[in-house]
């Protein structure tokens, strides 16, 4: 999974990145301080793989992984080259979901672009400059279309949906919310790579006081929630500074010190869920002496498909996965018990993979 992040100026945005991703990107009290996109790989959290290793004597531990983007702050004018200019939002386009940071906290000692901190306002500056990039990107699709099309009419119906998305998008909507009318048009407008298509998960960057109960008084936060009910996106809470204090801890005093703030997950882990909810990923776990290891998949895959994960060679000839979920194997302590207890199946092609199955595939080619 990779995703971006975004947001204007001292937002906290290469903050949170730094603690996140413990890459140790630049971060300092006033704008374009991240002049190239830092990219950093950070590891899935994940309990049951440690658990599995230990009754599997696996040699190794291989968790799940995202890719985290950070661009420089965007400003009013950035696609027209305003600031450090268009060329990082192309930085993102590959990416499977946006995280916006908003600035929901009040600090006179940081100074906020715009003098005052209004987070829906800061959104809207921000989406603006991801819709006018994509009006740049399909103007240009469009022009070749034109040419293609008087040789080839098969792509009339590419050249027409590239037309209604740009007036669509002129009109101030975003992609996401036009209507699509088939899978062709999905798989089209899919391949435009657009950036204001992509889900969004906002991060509500709070002062610490407010962590505790989720900033339920904060107004701010409250006026993301809203805003992001409405067009379907997540929002989790989040203390830039105290994830960065935390970055700096080993497991044990993260645990304590969450617990001391009242808190029972660390941001990243707050990310996570609210990225794997909005993209409509899970995990199924293989463990065995050489290795246990999470696999990421979309929520509806089939066997076969979860089994192209690991290698192609085992979709092609897949003959059946013999499938047990972790709650089990771990009551029972081993594959053996679980075997015994009639708690491992056999599945076939069209079993369709569940988060938390503990899966060994059987195949042929």
């Amino acid at each position: 999974m990779k995703l971006g992040i975004v947001g204007l100026p001292n937002v906290g945005k290469s903050t949170l990145f730094n603690s996140l991703t413990k890459a140790g990107a630049e971060s300092a009290n006033y704008p374009f301080c991240t002049i190239d996109p830092n990219i950093g790989i950070v590891s899935v959290p994940d309990e049951r793989l440690g658990v599995l290793a230990k009754m599997n004597n696996s040699a190794k531990i291989v968790p799940a992984t995202i890719e985290f983007v950070d661009i420089a702050g965007l400003v009013k004018g950035a696609s027209k080259g305003e600031g450090l200019g268009n060329q990082f939002l192309s930085n993102i386009r590959e990416v499977d979901a946006i995280i916006h940071v908003v600035r929901c906290f009040e600090d006179n000692n940081i100074v906020h672009v715009d003098g005052n901190i209004d987070p829906l306002r800061d959104i809207e500056t921000i989406n603006l400059e991801l819709l006018f990039s994509d009006l740049e990107i399909l103007e240009r699709r469009i022009a070749k279309l034109v040419k293609s099309v008087k040789g080839d009419k098969s792509f009339v119906k590419e050249k027409e949906l590239a037309e209604n998305l740009k007036t669509h998008l002129e009109d101030g909507k975003m992609a996401k919310s036009y209507q699509i009318s088939d899978d062709e048009e999905k798989a089209l407008i899919e391949s435009f790579n657009l950036l204001t298509y992509k889900p969004v998960i906002y991060a509500a960057n709070v002062a610490e006081d407010e962590l505790a109960d989720d900033a339920q008084s904060n107004n701010n936060v409250k006026a993301v929630r809203e805003y992001a009910k409405a067009e379907g996106s997540e929002v989790f809470v989040i203390c830039a500074q105290i994830e960065q204090e935390i970055a700096e801890l080993d497991d044990e005093e993260r645990k304590m010190f969450l617990e001391d703030l009242g808190l029972k997950e660390s941001g990243l882990e707050k990310m996570i869920r609210a990225s794997y909810s909005l993209l409509g990923l899970i995990s199924y776990i293989t463990s065995g002496e050489m290795e246990t290891k999470a696999w990421t998949i979309k929520r509806g895959t089939k066997a076969p498909q979860a089994a192209g994960k690991i290698h192609s060679d085992f979709e092609r000839g897949f003959i059946r996965a013999e499938v047990v979920s972790y709650n089990h194997l771990v009551e029972y302590g081993s594959m053996n018990a679980a075997k015994e207890k009639g708690l491992v199946r056999s599945e076939g092609k069209e079993y369709v993979v569940q988060d938390g199955d503990v899966v060994l595939f059987r195949f042929n080619v």
